[in-house]
């Protein structure tokens, strides 16, 4: 029975610090076991090597300076597919889940905490149930996937020796969000297979969604089906905006991205469509690539750093901003434009600490992303081989955790990969939660007289 009392009871009082807390050490589990010589196929990878790796894993990324098919081995493969699991689906979910198991009942307040990491403050009362739910959903689907994707594998054409276990690494790395491939060329030789994009794809955007969301789904669904008559679904406000914005992105980047050279260039009408679908998909989050990036024109580059900041949905194995961030914003833009004082969205007026904390969330990301491009090129300016482009798309896809990149991740110096590291970690966690963690609530009592200064 855990109480008010225990260590471990105030430890998890603080979710922010022990979210952070705890992948921090799994990134350190991470690194010691595939710096270890049976991890690498020529001895050890370096440490800095396992700490990039490891980060990338944990934070379901994608970014490597090293080949997962030929500079890993089994062991190592095995290991990376372990954190992207841990990190997918969050390791603070194995945390409460232990602790229900092993340590009694979870009490209101760690439940609130617990909450407050996973559903943004709501449904704390069902975190019990639905954590364990969560985990269910998670493999049954990726399970499924697994099973869909092995023929696929076990093609001939393929070239794979183990069609099982890669079925299962690109089905967990895809529902995770994660962008690791045991291709060198990611999935660019499996771009013309009918099962395999459709399945990746269709793993990414459920992952993508959020768990709170695909709870919500599996419930309504599932009441639904055992009312055995027809009955108009009430959705959450949450969940309409995620599948609806989910939805609109991937249709606006299919469009746009379409008609560019590097996805035209080469193919047929029908595989262009499927190019740009798939990269409109994997963009946002995931970091697999059916083409070859370093061929694409600046366009189609700046389109998916927009993809990339915005990212996925809360709650999900995703980075970046946000859907529900950006809709957020842009609704209180459109609020403000028009005088009214409360932001609306579907006939829901939003809480005004929601209002602000997604424009806190916009602003610290753009800060750290323009920040991080000046750092990466004070970093790499003796290397005449980075561009700027280059270099600001690398920054943006480790801030969204997406693991995109113009081939030039195995060419940073030191400091590059150290800061790219802790971009990936934030992008993960939160820039909002990463900077609640570094700096402590401070609330003043004494309120200020309002001056009026000249903006815009």
């Amino acid at each position: 029975m855990i109480n008010g009392n225990t260590w471990f009871e105030k430890f998890l009082a603080r979710s922010d610090r022990l979210f952070v807390l705890t992948f921090v050490g799994l990134i350190v589990l991470g690194t010691i076991l595939l710096a270890l010589p049976i991890a690498g196929t020529h001895g050890s990878i370096g440490i800095l090597n396992a700490l990039f790796t490891s980060t990338s894993a944990v934070c379901v990324t994608g970014l490597t300076v090293v080949d997962t098919t030929h500079d890993l081995t089994r062991f190592g493969q095995v290991v990376v597919l372990g954190l992207i699991q841990l990190g997918g689906l969050g390791i603070m979910t194995f945390a409460a889940l232990a602790t229900q198991l092993f340590m009694g009942r979870i009490s209101l307040r760690s439940q609130q905490s617990i909450g407050d990491t996973f559903y943004q403050g709501m449904a704390a009362t069902k975190i019990r149930r639905d954590l364990g739910r969560i985990v269910l959903i998670t493999v049954i689907t990726e399970a499924v996937g697994a099973v869909v994707l092995f023929p696929a594998f076990a093609e001939p054409a393929a070239h794979c020796d183990t069609p099982a276990f890669h079925a299962t690494f690109h089905s967990i790395s895809a529902f995770c969000n994660a962008g690791f491939a045991l291709q060198t060329d990611s999935l660019i030789s499996f771009a013309a297979h009918p099962v395999m994009m459709p399945t990746i794809m269709a793993l990414i955007i459920l992952g993508g969604l959020g768990h709170g969301v695909m709870l919500e789904s599996v419930s309504r669904l599932w009441r639904a089906v055992r009312a055995r008559k027809q009955k108009t679904l009430k959705w959450s406000l949450n969940t309409r905006i995620v599948v609806l914005t989910s939805i609109a992105l991937i249709i606006v980047g299919t469009i746009t991205l379409a008609p560019l050279h590097g996805i035209t260039s080469d193919h047929s009408l029908g595989q262009t469509c499927v190019n740009a679908l798939f990269q409109s998909v994997t963009t946002r989050t995931a970091g697999f690539n059916s083409i070859d990036l370093t061929t694409l024109p600046m366009t189609a580059v700046l389109i998916m750093c927009v993809l990339m900041f915005i990212g996925g949905s809360p709650g999900s194995c995703a980075g970046g901003a946000k859907t529900t961030t950006i809709v957020t914003w842009f609704a209180q833009l459109y609020a403000w434009l028009r005088g009214r004082k409360d932001v609306t969205l579907f006939g829901r007026r939003l809480a005004p600490n929601t209002v602000a904390k997604a424009a806190v969330i916009i602003g610290l990301g753009v800060i750290w992303i323009a920040s991080g491009t000046m750092l990466l090129t004070l970093f790499e300016q003796g290397n005449k081989d980075m561009s700027i482009e280059s270099l600001f798309f690398e920054q943006i896809s480790a801030f969204g955790t997406v693991g995109l990149s113009l081939g030039i991740t195995p060419e940073l110096t030191p400091a590059s990969e150290f800061w790219i590291i802790l971009s990936m970690f934030v992008g993960r966690v939160g820039p909002l939660t990463f900077a609640v963690v570094i700096y402590e609530s401070d609330t003043i009592a004494v309120r200020y007289p309002e001056e009026s200064i000249m903006v815009g």
